[in-house]
C-alpha cells in the first residue's frame, strides 16, 4: 500500500472510530503524519470529498439508521452525533436525503446511505488470483422462500467492479436503507430468463417478502424468485485488504465442489448470490442446487 493511500486510510479509520466526537483537521493530519493543508488535499483527492463533507455524510447516515431502528428523540440524536443544533441537523438531513428526520422517522422510505469505502481497496488486485495456501471453506445447505428481489440493473457488467463503473457505488447505499429478508443487500448473477434486454447479468438488490407492496426506488426493477435450496460457501475471516484473495479462495472451492456427494446437482435456473465481502465473517457466496435426479 503506497504512502498516500495508507495516510488517507488512517484518516478514514480515525473518523470511523470517532464519528460522534468533534474531529479537527489537525487531529486527522496527525493521524496521517502530514500537514493539515496536505492532508486535506490528499483526502479530497482520494475520496472525492473533503474531510468535513465525509464526516457530515457519515453522521447523517448513522442518524438515518438510528431513526429507523431505534426509539430515539431527534433532539438527543442530533446532539449525540455532534450536530450543533436540531435546526442545523434537520436542514442537513433534508439536503442529504430529501425529507426531514421527523418525516423519515414516521415513514422510512428508501434513501441513499453514504457508504464510506476504504481507499485501500482501490489498491487491491481486482482480478481473481490463485491462492498460495489451501484455506478452509464452510459449506451448508440453506433454503430460501419464494420472494421478490428489488434490483438495480447494469448494462454489461459481469462482476462488481464493472457494475460500479456502470451504475455507481451509491446503489449499495440505497439498498442498505431497505429492510431485507436475509438482513442485508445481495449481489446476484441472473439466469437468462431474469435478464431484461440490454442489461447486465450482474445486479445488486434486496430480497423482500413475496407480499411486499412498499415503495420501489426510481430506476429499480422487481423480479420474483421461487423457493429454492442453496449451498452456502463461507471462507475464513480475512484482512480487509485481502478481500480479492478471500473471494478467489471461495470461488475456486465452488468450482471444484461436486454437489452429487450430498445428493444434489447445480440449479442453473436460479441466481448465484454474493454477499458483501466482510473480513470479520469471511466471504460468502451461494449457489443454487436441486435434488439429484
Amino acid at each position: 500500500m503506497n504512502e498516500k493511500i495508507l495516510a488517507v486510510q488512517q484518516m478514514q479509520d480515525y473518523i470511523s472510530s470517532h464519528v460522534a466526537e468533534e474531529i479537527s483537521l489537525s487531529e486527522l493530519a496527525k493521524t496521517a503524519n502530514f500537514s493539515p493543508w496536505y492532508a486535506h488535499r490528499l483526502f479530497r483527492e482520494l475520496t472525492g470529498v473533503s474531510p468535513a463533507e465525509y464526516i457530515r455524510r457519515l453522521r447523517l447516515t448513522e442518524a438515518a439508521k438510528r431513526l429507523k431502528s431505534e426509539k430515539c428523540r431527534i433532539t438527543e440524536l442530533a446532539m449525540a452525533l455532534g450536530f450543533e443544533s436540531v435546526d442545523g441537523f434537520t436542514r442537513a438531513f433534508a439536503r442529504e436525503f430529501g425529507l426531514t428526520p421527523r418525516e423519515y422517522k414516521r415513514r422510512p422510505v428508501p434513501i441513499t446511505h453514504f457508504i464510506a469505502y476504504g481507499v485501500k481497496f482501490k489498491e487491491s488486485v481486482k482480478e481473481i488470483t490463485a491462492m498460495e495456501n489451501v484455506r478452509n471453506v464452510f459449506i451448508q445447505v440453506i433454503r430460501k422462500p419464494e420472494r421478490k428481489v428489488i434490483i438495480k440493473r447494469g448494462v454489461n457488467a459481469a462482476e462488481y467492479w464493472d457494475y460500479c463503473n456502470e451504475v455507481g457505488c451509491d446503489v449499495w447505499g440505497t439498498l442498505t436503507s431497505m429492510d431485507s429478508l436475509c438482513g442485508e443487500p445481495v449481489c446476484l448473477w441472473l439466469p437468462k430468463k431474469y435478464i431484461a434486454p440490454n442489461t447486465s447479468v450482474y445486479v445488486q438488490g434486496v430480497e423482500v417478502d413475496i407480499n411486499y407492496d412498499g415503495e420501489i426506488p426510481e430506476g429499480f426493477d422487481v423480479i420474483v424468485l421461487p423457493a429454492c435450496e442453496y449451498l452456502s460457501f463461507q471462507g475464513e475471516p480475512f484482512a480487509e485488504e485481502d478481500y480479492g484473495k478471500a473471494i478467489a479462495a471461495v470461488q475456486q472451492s465452488m468450482d471444484r465442489y461436486d454437489p452429487s456427494v450430498i445428493g444434489y446437482e447445480w440449479d442453473s435456473e436460479n441466481p448465484r448470490i454474493q454477499l458483501e465481502p466482510r473480513g470479520e465473517r469471511g466471504y460468502i457466496e451461494l449457489k443454487a442446487v436441486k435434488e439429484r435426479r
